[in-house]
């Protein structure tokens, strides 16, 4: 059995407060692996970084001072054609980079993929919930479907994810 995650593919991060160029170009690549899982009856799962008003005096909102994905604002909504196929997956809100409920999730999946933002942040802290849920499955990446805020790091990341015996798909 197999699952699609996609991470984050929100309005803040797409074209947002802490958007990108890069973020904005793989929405067809991430619908296309949306359309495929669906057609084929196989669930996806779209996680949504949720924060509240106080997100400036957490520890992340300490190091990274920019609010984003705020709980009800137009940049916490999930972006573009994504957000259309919300109705029809599992929305999963996350406090935080990796999403704890996954875990219990991807423990049933012997294929698990991820796609979204932010590579080297959020897209990999779900690859090791992935890897740590279930050791024996096969999870997958494709680089055309992921996109960081920094180029360098998010490719830093997905050599990274290949060490934790993730398939990066080039």
């Amino acid at each position: 059995m197999r699952i699609l995650v996609v991470v984050d593919y929100q309005n803040d991060f797409v074209d947002g407060a802490l958007g990108s160029a890069d973020a904005a170009s793989i929405e067809d690549a991430v619908m296309s692996r949306i359309d495929s899982y669906l057609s084929s009856g196989d669930p996806v799962v779209l996680t949504m970084d949720t924060h509240g008003p106080g997100y400036l005096g957490t520890l992340e909102g300490r190091i990274l001072p920019v609010e984003h994905c705020i709980r009800g604002t137009p940049g916490w909504e999930l972006h573009g054609r994504v957000a259309s196929m919300a109705s029809r997956c599992t929305v999963l809100e996350k406090g935080t980079f990796g999403c704890v409920d996954l875990y219990g999730i991807l423990r049933e999946y012997d294929e698990i993929e991820l796609c979204g933002v932010a590579t080297n942040v959020c897209v990999m802290a779900n690859a090791v919930i992935a890897r740590t849920a279930n050791p024996e499955a096969r999870i997958t990446v494709r680089a055309d479907c992921v996109a960081s805020y920094d180029a360098v790091l998010g490719q830093k990341a997905l050599d990274v994810m290949e060490s934790l015996q993730v398939e990066v798909i080039r």
